[in-house]
């Protein structure tokens, strides 16, 4: 595969990367199992820039809060200047390519959830994430690719709230967008 600047590729302004129990106790164990785990100061401390919250190209809504779950619809990789990062796993890109994508669709999530609730302190943990990899027919990494996004999650949410069940799977996306990702996440329960 070409070798390629990481920086160009992504985008100038970027830096490199249910529970039983009821009642207030349990959103007070929540916030006392995330607290050393803030990713709003997480998301400064890393140097990451956040692109702008991508515009609905369809039908639907980017999030849904149903009960104390945040669903968020397939993201895309947007980069800072708003352009999308495009190409095949397997053809034009190859795994490390694919894992950058994957982070910044991290990072286009994150900035969605962040203009629906004015900030990422609402979020509890990562419960599931569906990973969708723009590939040939031949290409078998795609587990690999989708690391890009669950790694950066685990750092901005923490490895226990961070990481949570995920598929990865290999298909033919929109506007040849290199990977794809939607998400569900549990939120801190409302006192």
């Amino acid at each position: 595969m070409k070798n390629i600047n990481r920086r160009k590729f992504l985008g100038s302004g970027l830096v490199a990367a249910a529970s039983l129990t009821v009642g207030s106790s349990f959103a007070c164990n929540q916030k006392q199992n995330n607290m050393n785990q803030d990713p709003e100061l997480k998301i400064k401390e890393l140097g990451l820039v956040l692109p702008p919250a991508p515009q609905a190209v369809g039908l639907y809504k980017h999030v849904l809060v149903v009960d104390n779950f945040l669903y968020v619809s397939g993201q895309g990789p947007t980069k800072p200047d708003g352009s999308l990062i495009t190409g095949t796993l397997g053809q034009d890109m190859d795994v490390e390519e694919g894992q950058l994508a994957a982070r910044q669709v991290g990072l286009t999530m994150l900035s969605t959830i962040r203009e629906h609730f004015g900030e990422l302190n609402r979020i509890y943990r990562i419960i599931k994430v569906l990973g969708m990899v723009n590939s040939t027919p031949s290409f078998t990494q795609h587990p690999s690719v989708i690391n890009g996004f669950s790694g950066l999650m685990a750092e901005v949410f923490g490895p226990e709230n961070g990481i949570g069940t995920r598929s990865a799977v290999g298909m033919m996306l929109p506007f040849n967008i290199a990977v794809e990702v939607e998400a569900v996440f549990e939120l801190y329960r409302q006192e």
